[in-house]
C-alpha cells in the first residue's frame, strides 16, 4: 500500500478535524512528562515526592474510569472530550502558574494531578469510541496509524524541548504550553459533530449499573481481551516504577544523561514509534497480538541500559527500540478492540481494559520509590527488565492470543454512516 492511499482516512471531514484536535494536544502532551518529572525534582530530590504525584494522577484516574467510559457511551463523544479538555485546561494552566512563579509545592502538584487524572478518565473512553465512527471500516488500521504517526512525530522533538526548556527557562513554560494546546483543540472538536446514544422506544431508562453489566460481558467474552488486560496490568506497574520514576532519578545522577539528556532519549523513544508507524501504515498485520506482545516485550530494552550503562547515545538506541515496539502494540491492539468489540459497548470495554491495564501503576510508582530508598536503583532497573520482557512473552501462551487474527478487508466502497 502506497503511503498516501494509506492516509485516504484524513478525506473524511469529521476525522480530519479529529486528528487534528488530536495533534494539537499532543504538542503539549508530549513535554509534559518530562516537565512534570523534573518540577517535582526542582522542589526535592526526593524520588518518593515524583512518585507522589505520579500515582495521584494514576490513582484518580482509575477511580473514575469506569463512570467514564459509561458517559462516553451514553452521550456524543466528543462533547465529554471538549469538557474534559476544557478542564484540563485550567489545571494545567494553574500548575505552570505555580511553577513559573516558584510558588508550587509537591502537595499542590499532587492535588493538581489528582484532578487532571479524574479528567483523563473521562477522556481516554470517549477518545477511543471516536475513530470507527469518523472512518470506514477497511480504514481503521491506516487512521489508528496515523494518528499514533501524528503523536510520536511530535514527541520527537518535544520532549527535546522540554528538556531544554527545563534547563534554560523552567519546566513550567512547557506546562503552560500543554494547557495551552487543550484549550485550542475544543473548537476542532465542535467540528467532529457525533450525537449520544440513541435508545429504543421500548427500551428501558439508562441505568449505570446495567451500562457497567454490559460493558463487562463484553469485556469477559473476548479471552483474548482480559488475558492481555491482566498482564498488562503487572507491565504498566513495572514500566511506571522503572521508567517514569526510577528512569528520571538514575538520569539525573548519571553525568553522562542528565536532564538534557533524558529528554533526548525520550524525543528517541518517538522516533522509533514514528517508523514502525510508517510500516504500520503499509504493512497489514494478520495477527495483531503475536506482534503487540512480542513488540511490547522491547520495552525491557531501555531499563536493561538504565541499570547496566546509562549513557545518553546507548538510551537514545534503546528507547528507540522500545517505542518501535511499543507502537506495534499500540496499533496492533487498537484495531483489535475497532474490528472485534461492538461500538455501542466499545467505550465501556476500553474503560475497563484501561482500568485494569493502570490500576496497578499506581502502587507501581509508590513501591518502586520505595525500593529506590531500599536498594540500588540500577540493580532494580536490571530486575524489572528481566520480570517485564518474560511476562509480556509469556502471554502468547494463550491459545486466543496468539491465534486471534484480524478481520478481511472490507470492500473498499464501504462508507462510514
Amino acid at each position: 500500500m502506497r503511503l498516501a492511499e494509506a492516509a485516504g482516512a484524513l478525506a473524511e471531514p469529521r476525522f480530519r478535524w479529529y486528528f487534528l484536535a488530536r495533534t494539537t494536544t499532543s504538542i503539549g502532551r508530549s513535554m509534559t512528562s518530562v516537565a512534570l518529572a523534573f518540577a517535582v525534582l526542582h522542589i526535592t530530590d526526593d524520588a518518593g515526592a515524583l512518585a507522589q504525584v505520579l500515582a495521584a494522577h494514576m490513582a484518580a484516574m482509575v477511580l473514575f474510569l469506569l463512570l467514564g467510559g459509561v458517559v462516553a457511551d451514553r452521550y456524543s463523544r466528543t462533547a465529554v472530550m471538549q469538557v474534559s479538555h476544557t478542564t484540563a485546561f485550567l489545571t494545567q494552566g494553574l500548575a505552570a502558574y505555580l511553577v513559573i512563579t516558584g510558588q508550587a509545592q509537591v502537595w499542590h502538584l499532587v492535588v493538581i494531578e489528582t484532578i487532571n487524572g479524574a479528567v483523563s478518565a473521562f477522556g481516554m473512553p470517549a477518545m477511543m469510541g471516536v475513530v470507527p465512527l469518523v472512518v470506514p471500516p477497511g480504514r481503521l488500521q491506516q487512521a489508528n496509524a496515523l494518528l499514533s504517526l501524528s503523536r510520536s512525530s511530535i514527541a520527537i522533538v518535544g520532549p527535546a524541548l522540554a528538556g531544554a526548556l527545563v534547563v534554560g527557562a523552567g519546566p513550567g513554560w512547557a506546562l503552560l504550553v500543554d494547557s495551552l494546546t487543550f484549550l485550542i483543540a475544543v473548537p476542532m472538536l465542535v467540528q467532529v459533530r457525533l450525537s449520544g446514544r440513541v435508545r429504543d422506544a421500548d427500551e428501558p431508562p439508562p441505568s449505570m449499573v446495567r451500562d457497567l453489566r454490559e460493558g463487562w460481558s463484553a469485556f469477559v467474552s473476548h479471552t483474548w481481551v482480559w488475558i492481555v488486560v491482566a498482564a498488562f496490568g503487572v507491565l504498566n506497574a513495572v514500566h511506571t516504577g522503572a521508567v517514569l520514576v526510577l528512569g528520571p532519578v538514575v538520569a539525573k545522577a548519571s553525568a553522562g544523561v542528565g536532564e538534557q539528556g533524558w529528554g533526548l532519549a525520550l524525543s528517541a523513544e518517538a522516533a522509533g514509534v514514528v517508523l514502525m508507524t510508517i510500516v504500520a501504515m503499509r504493512w497489514r498485520i494478520t495477527r495483531p497480538l503475536v506482534a503487540g506482545m512480542v513488540g511490547v516485550s522491547l520495552l525491557a530494552v531501555p531499563m536493561s541500559v538504565l541499570g547496566l550503562a546509562p549513557q545518553t547515545v546507548l538510551l537514545m538506541a534503546a528507547f528507540l527500540v522500545a517505542g518501535a515496539g511499543a507502537e506495534i502494540f499500540g496499533v496492533a491492539w487498537n484495531t483489535a478492540l475497532h474490528e472485534h468489540i461492538p461500538d455501542a459497548v466499545l467505550s465501556r470495554v476500553s474503560s475497563y481494559d484501561a482500568l485494569g491495564s493502570f490500576v496497578a501503576m499506581p502502587l507501581g510508582a509508590l513501591v518502586f520509590g520505595w525500593l529506590a530508598s531500599v536498594f540500588e536503583p540500577r540493580s532494580v532497573l536490571l530486575a524489572s527488565a528481566v520480570g517485564y520482557a518474560a511476562l509480556a512473552l509469556a502471554t502468547l501462551a494463550a491459545p486466543s492470543v496468539r491465534g486471534l487474527r484480524a478481520r478481511p478487508e472490507p470492500d473498499p466502497a464501504d462508507a462510514v454512516d
